[in-house]
């Protein structure tokens, strides 16, 4: 087990136009296999001040007897905020037998984020990304408000999350739609990188974005072959060794005047290879290479 005590991290410097702030999702070091508890050891021991584990290893952790109280507490100790969570229930599924069913794990996983101190957990296209599927927006935006309603009795506000390769709910300007029609004052999208690019979103579809509207952004990068159609989450790599258009991303964000968490998530298996805390470390520094490249080629204030 790795020591439980770890030093606070110091508070990262903000973004001229907007703020940003360091985050590990737990996904960077899941090649590691390392209980949740040791995830948040070695986030704050890199410098990080905010974490986003996925739900199966609170539940995990729940399962093996550790009280998620305790977790709460660690995080709380170490300077952590959890930031938000990574989950996969099946919210937006046309069968309303199937619906129900992910309604209930989402509520569930609700529960287990609120119980160690998260406000905000991923509403992925789980259930909807296969090809076979199509989903009607107008109808994904009435089940979004119903997962945003859920959110406001659970505490935690749901971010609408796109991934790249699906079949619906790949593309920035499909969330933005959803996120609109749903009309509810939590609507927010959770954006990535790699989901970005794999789903042929450009940086500019990020101005559509407000302040309130984008809490958290996954940060990675992807490298120029294979080819953007080809490309798997495993070929994610660290931001800045990429071709990904990062300075503008963050510059974006930051005119928008965003108060966002930068989460780095990768899925890299020649990383796992490393030492744990490197990757970790690697991983900030990375994130804030990137954020000084953005300041260095200047940001409207």
């Amino acid at each position: 087990m790795i020591p439980a005590a770890c030093a606070r991290a110091a508070a990262p410097a903000p973004a001229a136009g907007g703020s940003f702030r360091y985050a590990l999702n737990t996904a960077t070091l899941r090649g590691y296999k390392l209980p949740l508890a040791d995830q948040i050891v070695l986030t704050a021991q890199a410098g990080y001040t905010g974490i986003e584990p996925w739900v199966e290893d609170i539940a995990k952790a729940a399962a093996g007897g550790t009280p998620l109280s305790t977790l709460k507490r660690q995080c709380a100790d170490a300077g952590l905020s959890v930031i938000s969570a990574i989950g996969f229930a099946a919210w937006a599924v046309d069968d309303a037998a199937a619906r129900a069913k992910g309604m209930e794990q989402m509520k569930r996983d609700m529960d287990l984020v609120a119980q160690i101190g998260g406000t905000r957990i991923a509403a992925s296209p789980a259930g909807v990304y296969k090809a076979d599927v199509k989903l009607d927006l107008d109808r994904a935006a009435e089940r979004y408000r119903d997962v945003l309603e859920l959110g406001r009795d659970m505490g935690v506000i749901p971010q609408l999350e796109f991934w790249g390769a699906a079949a619906n709910l790949s593309r920035v300007d499909q969330c933005l739609y959803v996120a609109a029609r749903a009309a509810h004052p939590d609507a927010c999208v959770l954006a990535d990188a790699y989901h970005m690019y794999r789903g042929g979103s450009e940086a500019a579809s990020l101005r559509l974005l407000s302040r309130s509207a984008t809490h958290c952004f996954h940060m990675n990068d992807y490298p120029a072959e294979p080819a953007r159609e080809a490309l798997k989450d495993s070929d994610r790599v660290w931001p800045g060794d990429g071709i990904a258009p990062l300075t503008e991303i963050l510059r974006t964000l930051a005119e928008n005047r965003a108060d966002v968490w930068l989460s780095v998530e990768l899925f890299n298996a020649a990383y796992w290879q490393r030492p744990a805390p490197e990757t970790a470390r690697t991983g900030l520094g990375k994130m804030k290479e990137a954020v000084a490249k953005m300041h260095t080629a200047g940001v409207i204030g």
